[in-house]
């Protein structure tokens, strides 16, 4: 386990400042509603840094799927784990942009434009009594899950040490609490700062950030983490660290990129 303060981590580090940069980015452009369209609206800069995101989280968890698959301290839980995890990661970042129906100018089959909520050939949209499935029970999911997996188990595990080895016996991690609060009260004022219909992408793209950079540092680093990291090296792990951060900035003008390819601005307006 790295005894370095986490918060020092430079994939950690730069994973919060992303998500500040973000946040100041929609309180600047409140007052005008073209801007915030463009950082929030379908195919909107915030939009594609959640696939980026939960894109480079698969690809992560699939990695080290691959990587535990060879070791013989493997269990067949942590196997689940992060090949389940991997999956799931894969089809949130598919789900995001519905399949690349929009990117590719795919009608919607006539099933979903009944039964979606957008009219958009996606799951987490589809109608569930008066909303969708999205907002009437994966975001009541995410909250739970996200406040007992980033708040509630980390101050339990404070007192009680068995508490982490038994979460990482099944192959998860649990994030560092100088990591985990910067996330959830930047998610609180997102909600608060600004009034937006689609305020709520906010909150998913911060926890996409901040899911990628503990992550890596869990598993790749060792920050926060008692089990074997992937790689061995110090010095490797701190240059692939530094990397990665650099990878993560890159994710960030790419999704800018993506979106005024998109024309997401025009498109919300």
């Amino acid at each position: 386990m790295t005894t370095r303060n986490p918060i020092l981590h430079p994939v950690l580090a730069t994973g919060i400042l992303i998500n500040v940069f973000v946040l100041l980015l929609a309180v600047a452009w409140s007052g005008d509603s073209a801007k915030l369209w463009r950082l929030l609206s379908e195919d909107g800069i915030v939009e594609w840094m959640q696939f980026l995101c939960f894109t480079v989280i698969a690809l992560l968890l699939g990695f080290a799927f691959s990587e535990r698959l060879k070791r013989n301290e493997r269990s067949a839980l942590e196997l689940l784990a992060l090949g389940g995890l991997s999956l799931l990661c894969a089809l949130a970042a598919l789900e995001e942009i519905s399949w690349f129906q929009r990117v590719l100018d795919i009608q919607s089959p006539e099933f979903f434009l009944q039964n979606n909520r957008q009219a958009e050939t996606n799951l987490h949209n589809m109608a569930v009594g008066s909303g969708s499935l999205h907002k009437n029970v994966i975001l009541k999911l995410i909250v739970i899950v996200g406040l007992a997996h980033n708040l509630v188990l980390p101050l339990v595990a404070r007192v009680k040490p068995g508490v982490q080895r038994w979460v990482e016996s099944l192959g998860l991690y649990l994030p560092p609490l100088a990591a985990s609060i910067p996330y959830l009260v930047l998610v609180a004022l997102s909600h608060l700062l600004i009034d937006h219909p689609r305020k709520g992408e906010l909150g998913e793209m911060f926890g996409a950030v901040h899911y990628l950079a503990t992550v890596f540092a869990a598993y790749f680093a060792g920050v926060n983490y008692s089990r074997p990291t992937l790689f061995e090296d110090a010095g490797d792990i701190r240059r692939l660290g530094k990397l990665v951060s650099l990878w993560v900035l890159f994710l960030l003008l790419v999704s800018w990129l993506l979106s005024a390819g998109a024309g997401a601005g025009a498109a919300g307006a």
